[in-house]
């Protein structure tokens, strides 16, 4: 064996030698403070650690609960109230009806394509407030103030907000609730995500008949009238509860009542 295997060999003897006596220091060390009623560093690291892990698992599934119970609460809601609306309010729509096939003709009903949760393109349906073929010439625009669009019925329906009671049928199939972030078109969708940013959070809930964006705010006819909405939008989703849930169908009642709907 040459001098220099020898010595390589002796220094890896010396540093095993050191590393088993440093081993036994240390676990000497751990028996003198578990004697004297201390707790190592290392046990009090991992059960702090166990403590910390059991905390979050606890905290995800408070959360899940409350979140399921929630969303259980909400549907709950949404199909017993749907239910007892449309039960309620048949001889109002078919009032409602007549005035629509009186006034101008075409369809009592609008069925429009809209964008629901995550995504989901679905048929709305509504009391028809326009006259037939109202986008054939210009395609998909906002209604505004004064639309020479708008039938005289259809105003009163828009003011009211009775044009949305067919909706409770929506409501009922599950594909819109009580109260959530309007459902828009396709087409605005489309552009709104190019034009403002995370848009898409209000597409985190089901869309409703009625919502926080629109007791606070008028119809939309500039980008920042939607920008205005979707932060109340958001902020809904991030507050959404059933006490909320009743505040907004209570003052959407008071806007129906004072006929105060925008």
């Amino acid at each position: 064996m040459q001098m220099d295997d020898l010595n390589a060999t002796e220094q890896r003897g010396v540093v095993e030698e050191l590393k088993s006596q440093f081993e036994l220091y240390l676990l000497y060390r751990r028996y003198e403070k578990m004697r004297a009623g201390e707790i190592p560093w290392e046990e009090r690291f991992i059960s702090a650690f166990h403590k910390s892990a059991l905390r979050r698992s606890l905290s995800l599934i408070r959360t899940r609960l409350v979140l399921s119970w929630r969303s259980l609460f909400k549907r709950s809601i949404d199909v017993s109230t749907s239910l007892i609306g449309i039960t309620l309010s048949l001889p109002m729509m078919a009032l409602i009806a007549l005035a629509i096939k009186l006034e101008s003709k075409g369809p009592v009903f609008f069925k429009q394509a809209r964008v629901g949760m995550r995504g989901k393109v679905f048929n709305m349906v509504k009391f028809r407030t326009m006259v037939q073929g109202a986008e054939e010439k210009t395609g998909p625009v906002w209604a505004k103030v004064n639309d020479p669009r708008i039938t005289r019925v259809g105003m009163f329906l828009r003011k009211s907000h009775l044009d949305e009671l067919p909706q409770l049928l929506n409501v009922l199939s599950g594909e819109m609730s009580l109260v959530g972030p309007r459902p828009e078109r396709p087409y605005f969708v489309h552009e709104f995500r190019k034009m403002i940013p995370h848009y898409d959070r209000r597409l985190y809930a089901k869309p409703g008949i009625t919502g926080l964006a629109q007791i606070k705010r008028r119809y939309d006819e500039t980008i920042e009238d939607v920008k205005k909405k979707v932060k109340y939008d958001v902020l809904y989703i991030r507050k959404m509860c059933p006490l909320l849930d009743l505040k907004v169908l209570a003052l959407t009642f008071r806007a129906v009542l004072l006929g105060t709907g925008r």
